[in-house]
């Protein structure tokens, strides 16, 4: 019984809070965190609800593998509507916060209604109570951990908080855990925000309930952790470079965006990349990276901390241990680097400190200031917008002054806070955004990585690459190597991927594992830990019924097969160079044969026959 079988329900209009036992019925079908959690929110909510309005549900949630002895079974996920995309949103974080939610002895928490003054949930155990938050309300996340760190005088106390961005309505804000782990995507932290919600704060020590199979589960993990040792993305590059391994990579096979994705390399790639990193600067002598990090239960460690040079440019109003956090992931470097046409690390890991601070998602951050940087250069934004400054690609100073206008939601920063849609619709070039269902591109160009194209366009949540990562087939050739250029089953191999990566977000475990382990890695720990048959097939059949679940829910908000699309200058403009050059996305023979895999209609819709295998 890896679940806790225990919900906790606060509703913040009248304050009251209830626990109540989980569906188990539900459980057998959607396994936990993601799945689950969608399908409380699905049952819960209308659909066409205003995402930031107080029929909008925010959730809580772990999975059955969160708080044990699994390798990266500390995550947890954030599933509401969205006020990005106005479909499903799920945000998946690591850290600790999953794991000690787990151990006070919950599943999950659901948030309903609208706090009439500004609150934070405080969790001992079984103990949970609404907490006035006036002390902290307009503050900063690393102001707010502060605070509510000495308060209760508990080192081992876990906060997941908003920032600024999220009180001033940035619609891609963030919910910050253990001070820079995000549920990052798809603005959460905007609903939560708009609940008057700033905090929670959890301590646990109960420990988690028992597993079902205990010798059995002991076999499955200690094997499994041994494949994650002995890979070489996880047990070599993952730990030395983090997610930046991919950065002179991808830059080199022509799929890195640049320059609001008008081009597909980066000629300052080399500086702002993993192994830059690690090369002392010229200015103090010291590198960026200072030390790699790892979350709960985590034998990877990808995670960076970073130092910044503070004589670089001025940082005011910062305490002297600010500078020295969360750095730069290949996400976030693209995004602030690339994307804008900056090779300043320093100044783009200032703006990765600033999200981190203030909560907001580096990805939509970069992307949303490299579109504002094309609209300058096209004259549709002047200086008069941006007070004065010269916002053109490869101004450090503009994405420097972008983040804190973003952090506060002060001045243009309410323009970048819309994000690159509701950008370039108010100057007049809708065109510009690259996005998909609202929500900005992540790392990879699909011109060159054609497989990614398909994925970006059919995600649940808009353009994300955790929703269905074939760079591992087509880059890495994990688990086996496809053409990235070759359109030819790659509706297959994003259908594979999206039902898997459904399994890894809702069983609690990282999805960095799937650089080492298949389902059939996965299966037997999750077969172990929990009542009840899960087999290779079942685990995959749970992974489709999930991704079904949230098509249909989009279905419902207004999504149609209109939708399942990519920006005209990935579909009409050529990639210009590298491996690719001359190559568009050719999403258009790809989708078709996805739709009909699917047991969808012409239309993106579920047919009967695929509702009734699902039971939905």
């Amino acid at each position: 019984m890896a679940w806790t079988k225990n919900v906790l329900r606060i509703n913040l209009t009248d304050g009251s809070i209830s626990k109540e036992p989980l569906n188990m019925e539900w459980a057998n079908d959607y396994l936990g965190q993601r799945g689950l959690a969608t399908k409380y929110l699905v049952e819960e909510i209308d659909p066409n609800c205003d995402a930031l309005g107080p029929d909008n549900k925010l959730i809580m949630t772990t999975g059955p593998l969160t708080g044990t002895m699994v390798s990266t079974g500390g995550r947890y996920s954030v599933v509401t509507k969205s006020p990005l995309t106005g479909v499903l949103a799920c945000s998946n974080s690591g850290g600790f916060i999953g794991n000690e939610l787990k151990n006070a002895g919950w599943d999950m928490i659901i948030f309903e209604g609208k706090s009439p003054k500004p609150v934070y949930l405080y969790i001992e155990n079984e103990k949970a109570e609404l907490v006035p938050a006036d002390e902290i309300w307009g503050k900063s996340v690393w102001e707010a951990d502060e605070y509510l760190h000495k308060k209760y005088q508990d080192p081992l106390l876990r906060i997941a908080a908003v920032g600024r961005s999220a009180e001033a309505g940035c619609l891609y804000s963030g919910i910050i855990n253990d001070l820079h782990r995000a549920a990052g995507r798809s603005g959460v932290g905007t609903v939560m925000a708009s609940k008057n919600l700033k905090a929670v704060a959890i301590r646990g020590t109960r420990g988690v309930g028992n597993i079902q199979d205990s010798a059995a589960f002991m076999k499955a993990t200690t094997e499994a952790k041994k494949v994650l040792a002995e890979n070489a993305v996880t047990g070599e590059g993952l730990p030395a470079l983090g997610t930046q391994v991919l950065m002179n990579v991808i830059n080199e096979m022509g799929a890195l965006p640049t320059r609001n994705m008008k081009e597909v390399q980066f000629e300052g790639a080399g500086d702002i990349s993993g192994e830059a990193m690690l090369e002392p600067r010229e200015s103090d002598g010291k590198p960026n990276l200072t030390t790699n990090a790892a979350c709960f239960g985590c034998t990877i460690a990808c995670g960076r901390i970073s130092t910044i040079d503070r004589t670089h440019f001025t940082i005011e109003n910062k305490p002297e241990y600010w500078g020295n956090s969360g750095g730069l992931e290949f996400e976030a470097a693209f995004a602030l680097g690339s994307d804008c046409g900056v090779n300043d690390m320093d100044v783009m890991t200032y703006a990765q400190f600033l999200c981190n601070e203030d909560g907001y998602d580096p990805i939509s951050f970069g992307c949303t200031v490299a579109a504002a940087m094309e609209l300058f250069e096209l004259g549709a934004i002047t200086t008069k917008e941006t007070d004065g400054i010269e916002f053109k690609f490869g101004s450090a100073e503009a994405l420097a002054k972008a983040a804190e206008w973003v952090a506060t939601g002060e001045g243009f920063g309410k323009d970048l806070g819309l994000g690159s849609k509701r950008l370039c619709e108010k100057y007049g070039h809708p065109d510009l955004s690259m996005t998909v269902k609202g929500q900005e591109f992540p790392a990879y160009d699909p011109r060159g990585i054609q497989g990614m194209g398909l994925a970006y366009a059919t995600s649940n949540r808009g353009a994300c690459h955790l929703r269905g990562y074939t760079v591992a087939s087509e880059v890495l050739g994990i688990p086996v190597k496809t053409d990235p250029l070759e359109t030819d089953g790659k509706a297959e191999l994003v259908k594979a991927f999206q039902d898997g990566s459904a399994v890894v977000d809702s069983a609690g475990i990282c999805a960095f594992t799937t650089f080492a382990w298949s389902m059939e890695d996965i299966a037997p720990q999750i077969d172990a830990a929990c009542e009840g048959d899960w087999s290779v097939d079942k685990c995959m059949e749970v992974g489709e019924r999930i991704w079904n679940l949230e098509r249909d829910f989009n279905n419902a908000a207004g999504m149609t097969a209109a939708d399942d699309t990519l920006p005209k200058r990935l579909l009409k403009d050529a990639a210009n160079v590298g491996p690719a050059k001359g190559r568009v996305n050719d999403l258009g023979k790809m989708l078709p044969e996805y739709y009909e895999l699917r047991g969808w209609t012409a239309d993106g819709k579920l047919t009967d026959e695929t509702r009734a295998r699902f039971g939905l």
